[in-house]
């Protein structure tokens, strides 16, 4: 891949300016309530941080890691938790948040796991919305970007062990 040039699809300045708009939106949807941010390791921590940065109401932010890529391009299908919540969630109003939501079946898989820890409420957050994949009928609540059917990396997301660092979302062409 380092062969092939960047096409940048969404920049740096884009993906601010849209990451501003989502945390003014939890933040009005969730200032009398206690927030829960359950950040998805590893694709979702720099989207996580810049977006908790922006909430301007207070929140209590938590990981939780699962596996259902490895290196591949496409989910295995099978989510496996590879690290567990570790916090009390009873009379917290979780926000699940995700990098991508592709086939959907991480964030049901995990959506159901959070109910497990009696939440007053459980909604999702994702940078990236890629509904042509769509495997199950779940759609976040909130989104950054809706995305075609094509593998991207940046920001976050990752090709094999590498490639979250850059600032932008790209593919290559």
């Amino acid at each position: 891949m380092e062969n092939k040039k960047e096409n940048v699809l969404i920049s740096a300045e884009e993906i601010a300016k849209k990451v501003s708009e989502v945390a003014a939106s939890i933040s009005n949807d969730y200032k009398d309530k206690k927030l829960y941010i359950l950040s998805l390791l590893r694709g979702s921590f720099i989207y996580t941080a810049d977006l908790v940065r922006k909430i301007d109401i207070p929140v209590k932010i938590g990981f939780m890691a699962t596996s259902s890529y490895g290196d591949n391009e496409k989910s295995s299908g099978k989510v496996k938790i590879v690290q567990d919540i570790a916090d009390n969630l009873s009379g917290f109003d979780v926000l699940v948040v995700d990098d991508i939501i592709d086939s959907g079946t991480t964030m049901k898989f995990v959506m159901e796991h959070v109910k497990k820890f009696n939440p007053s409420s459980v909604k999702s957050c994702v940078l990236l919305d890629k509904p042509e994949r769509r495997a199950i009928d779940i759609e976040p609540d909130y989104k950054c970007f809706t995305i075609d059917d094509v593998f991207v990396v940046g920001y976050g997301l990752n090709y094999g062990d590498y490639y979250r660092n850059k600032p932008y979302i790209f593919n290559w062409e």
